[in-house]
Formats: C-alpha cells, sequence, structure tokens
C-alpha cells in the first residue's frame, strides 16, 4: 500500500473514530433530558378551559436529584392535573421503586393525579412468585396518603367541573407479546371497560397505542398513550427504529395521529429499561391545552386578540 493509500485509511478512521465519538455524545445527551410538546384542542362538551401534563414511561428514571428538572418544568406548565399513562416503574423482581413514588407524590402535592397501568404494573400482578406483593406494596405507597393518586385499572372517573370523562385502560398480556402482532379481540373494550361517554369529553388512557382502530371505534375523544419510547432509537426526519414487540419502525412511535375517525397522542416517554438508550430521541413531558367550544370559534378568538394586539400596539407608536 502506498503513502496516498495509508493516509486515506487513516482519514477514514479518524472520521470513523469521530462519528463514534459524536453518537456516543448525542447518545448521552439524549437519555438525559426531554422536550415539552404541547397540543391544544377544542370541544363544545368542555364546560370551561383547562390544561394537564401527560406523564409515561418514567421507568424509575430521575431527571436531577428528586426529578427537580421534570417537577419544574411541571410547574412552569402550570396544569389543573396530572394523567399518568403507566410504566412509571420497571417491573424487575426486587427492584426499588421508590423514586417514582416520591415523584409522583411531589406531584400530587400540588395537582390531581390519575394513573392508568401499564404492562409493567400489570405484569407485576401476574406474577406474584416472581414480584411478591410488589404491585401492592406500589399502591399503598401512592394511595395510603391523605392526598391519594387515583388509579384507573379498568375505571373511570368523571371532572364534572370540566366535563371531562378519564378512562384507564388495562389490556391482557397477550396484546403485549414480542414478535407477535396480534389482533384485539371483538368487543374487548367494551367488556373491559363498558362504553365511551359521548356526554362528556372522553380522554381514554390506553397504554400500548398499537392498537388505535380498536380505541377509535370505542369513540373517545383524545386517546394518550406511550408504550414505544419513541423508537428507542430515531431516524432524524423518519421514524422510531424498533417497537416493544421488536418490529420495525413502530406506526404509532410518537406524537399527534389521527386516523380511523379518532385523536392519539403518543409519549415518547420518559425513561428507559431493556434498551437503556435514546439516540435523536429525548423523553417527552406532554402538555395537553383543552378549550371550551369550538374550533371555528378558537381560531376567531385569536384572529379578534392578534388584531387588538396589533392595534393597540399601532395606537402606542402614535
Amino acid at each position: 500500500m502506498g503513502m496516498d493509500g495509508a493516509l486515506l485509511w487513516t482519514i477514514l478512521l479518524v472520521l470513523f473514530v469521530c462519528l463514534v465519538i459524536s453518537l456516543l455524545w448525542v447518545m448521552v445527551w439524549d437519555s438525559n433530558r426531554f422536550v415539552i410538546p404541547k397540543y391544544t384542542f377544542c370541544s363544545d362538551k368542555l364546560k370551561k378551559d383547562c390544561r394537564f401534563v401527560f406523564l409515561s414511561d418514567l421507568h424509575n428514571k430521575e431527571y436531577g436529584a428528586g426529578n427537580g428538572r421534570l417537577l419544574r418544568a411541571i410547574e412552569e406548565a402550570s396544569p389543573d392535573f396530572v394523567l399518568v399513562g403507566g410504566d412509571m416503574l420497571t417491573a424487575k423482581p426486587g427492584s426499588s421503586f421508590q423514586k417514582a413514588v416520591d415523584f409522583l407524590l411531589k406531584c400530587r402535592e400540588k395537582y390531581p393525579v390519575y394513573h392508568a397501568i401499564g404492562n409493567h404494573e400489570y405484569r407485576l400482578t401476574l406474577y406474584p412468585e416472581h414480584y411478591h406483593t410488589m404491585y401492592e406494596d406500589y399502591r399503598k405507597s401512592l394511595e395510603g396518603k391523605a392526598q391519594s393518586i387515583c388509579f384507573l385499572d379498568n375505571e373511570s372517573c368523571i371532572l364534572p367541573e370540566y366535563g371531562i370523562r378519564i378512562t384507564g385502560l388495562t389490556i391482557g398480556r397477550e396484546y403485549y407479546k414480542r414478535f407477535q402482532q396480534r389482533e384485539m379481540r371483538e368487543g374487548y373494550l367494551k367488556q373491559m371497560i363498558g362504553w365511551a361517554d359521548s356526554a362528556s369529553y372522553q380522554i381514554l388512557l390506553a397504554h400500548n397505542p398499537e392498537y388505535f382502530r380498536d380505541y377509535a371505534e370505542w369513540e373517545p375523544d383524545l386517546v394518550l398513550a406511550g408504550h414505544v419510547h419513541g423508537g428507542v432509537v430515531r431516524i432524524p426526519g423518519f421514524k422510531g427504529l424498533v417497537s416493544p414487540t421488536m418490529f420495525p419502525f413502530p406506526r404509532y412511535d410518537g406524537g399527534l395521529f389521527e386516523e380511523h375517525g379518532g385523536r392519539m397522542i403518543v409519549s415518547r416517554g420518559l425513561g428507559m429499561h431493556t434498551i437503556p438508550v435514546r439516540l435523536f430521541n429525548p423523553g417527552e413531558l406532554v402538555v395537553v391545552e383543552l378549550r371550551a367550544g369550538s374550533a371555528e370559534k378558537f381560531d376567531a378568538d385569536k384572529n379578534t386578540g392578534s388584531i387588538q394586539e396589533k392595534a393597540q400596539a399601532e395606537g402606542g407608536r402614535g
């Protein structure tokens, strides 16, 4: 090999090392930060405006000591309540869930918290020979306080002040199997959670977004899901790489989806477990604003506000 060939290989090696170092830096950075996507929806079913934050898939992760960074971001969002989509802990025999409990209790000091069940919490109930009383201990830690957290395990609660009904859906273990894509049984949702409330703004907390078609047929106003962790590694400008069922490029990897006559927000989650990294895929703290009234009225109010602000600004310059 001549001098030119040796130089070329040296340059390629240096570039490869720089690429690896860059990817490792982004991986560490993305694994320890979160972004705050915001959504606004309108409905005549709502009695008044409100705002909530949606948390999912924390898996005992901490953002700063005692999750201080995450708590400050929630406080800055100034929500009326907090919705939890599940998997706040990790189902691992003998592991601690104290970080998740401490964080949720700090949230509950300031806001009502409604907690649906993810596959990790559900798994604790299925295998007591491995997890013993872990699930009961987790719930007691959150429910045994003066201001307890409301668990929605195939249950609903109504927020009459806002005209909102929140339903937490817990689906069977068969719908989380790896290397399988199982269809949901006909009538399964009505069997598990009854009928949607058409008179209220119906929110469905459904951890696994894969069954969006079935959720939409139940006719909620908004579905909130998680589970997929954004695909773990995101290809910039494209999609997440892999789903928890180990299929590539999951359809519902993160963001807002409007299909099948329904609307679903999929959080990319906040933590990690089996694959303990994120790449081009920071965690998400989702903020949702709900406005009472039609979308047309909301748009008209925004335009009016903009015209008034412009007139005031012009008047001030005069």
